[in-house]
């Protein structure tokens, strides 16, 4: 408003630029608060009046039409700002219940747990989301540390009510069940049973016992976990059999059967969703994981899981196309 009255000023009321002093109101109804919005419209018909006096465009139509056009202006501004700072509450506040949902569903993974230092990573395809169809925990249980990272079919409300079942069940299951395949059983009864066939998770579960320097795995249709030993070489241990994902055991095919690999201190366990590996490039290149694994070599935890999450955010030079998840385990060294 102020450049505008300099510009009438220096070029006279023959140039017509006194209604351009309605633009301060217009703006203000975009950025600002109702109140706000009424504050710059009164100053703008003082402006108006003033200049108007000044070049004495009421002894015509001129000074009245730029006065009703100010007035005009100001009064969509602020009905525009009273219904954007309603639809700013009402957003508000369905984001606050989202966000306190989502830290019931996928609550922070404990950063401890005995000699292993964690770290979790959860990138979702859909713009301003935390959550989506990808899940992981870490539980604590009388059996060793077990951890789960699956992948729900399908994306929306739908897989995530399914990983809020899945995970609701491992929280539970994980302290009850002494071995991983009746683990695997319970969640494979659970989703089988919300879905009625229609939805799978793919899923690896791991148990680590740092007494014993090795990690059980049992996977269900799901990659394969990395491991980075001590000295920097990468292992993908296959599983003994490639099981179907939890829903599909109805269909018959190879149960789920336990494996395992070492892990001692000073070695890493990857787990990760097909987010990750089939983040592609320009080119339609895959992610290329196993040949990043130095990306995890800082010292803390969470900074080396960041560092591999922005390099495959880097890789993919845009928005994932699908959700990815990652959990780190690190057995500390002594």
């Amino acid at each position: 408003m102020a450049v505008v009255a300099g510009i009438d000023l220096s070029a006279g009321p023959e140039a017509g630029f006194l209604p351009l002093v309605s633009l301060g109101p217009a703006f203000a109804g975009l950025i600002g608060t109702w109140r706000r919005t009424a504050l710059i419209g009164g100053v703008a018909l003082l402006l108006c009046v003033v200049l108007g006096v000044y070049d004495g465009l009421f002894d015509t139509q001129r000074g009245w039409t730029a006065m009703a056009s100010v007035a005009g202006v100001t009064l969509a501004g602020v009905l525009a700002a009273g219904s954007r700072m309603r639809r700013e509450a009402e957003l508000a506040g369905v984001r606050s219940i989202a966000e306190a949902t989502q830290s019931v569903l996928m609550r922070p993974v404990p950063r401890r747990v005995g000699e292993l230092r964690t770290a979790v990573s959860y990138t979702s395809a859909v713009a301003e989301s935390r959550i989506g169809g990808d899940l992981y925990e870490v539980v604590a249980s009388p059996y060793g540390v077990r951890v789960i990272v699956g992948d729900v079919q399908g994306k929306g409300l739908a897989a995530v009510a399914t990983a809020a079942s899945v995970l609701g069940v491992f929280r539970e299951a994980a302290h009850d069940e002494p071995d991983l395949t009746a683990l695997a059983e319970r969640l494979e009864r659970t989703v089988a049973r919300e879905e009625d066939g229609e939805k799978f998770v793919t899923a690896i579960i791991a148990e680590i016992h740092t007494d014993e320097r090795v990690a059980v795995l049992l996977n269900c249709g799901h990659p394969p976990p990395m491991i980075v030993r001590a000295d920097g070489s990468t292992d993908l241990p296959p599983p003994p059999a490639y099981a179907l994902p939890l829903g599909l055991g109805i269909h018959g095919g190879e149960p789920p059967r336990t494996y395992r690999t070492g892990f001692a201190p000073g070695d890493q366990l990857l787990l990760y969703t097909d987010g990750v590996t089939e983040a592609r490039d320009a080119d339609g290149a895959f992610y290329p994981l196993r040949e990043q694994a130095g990306l995890l070599g800082a010292a803390d935890t969470g900074e080396a899981l960041e560092a591999l999450r922005k390099d495959v955010v880097r890789h993919a030079n845009g928005p994932l196309h699908d959700d990815a998840a990652m959990l780190l385990l690190r057995y500390r060294r002594p």
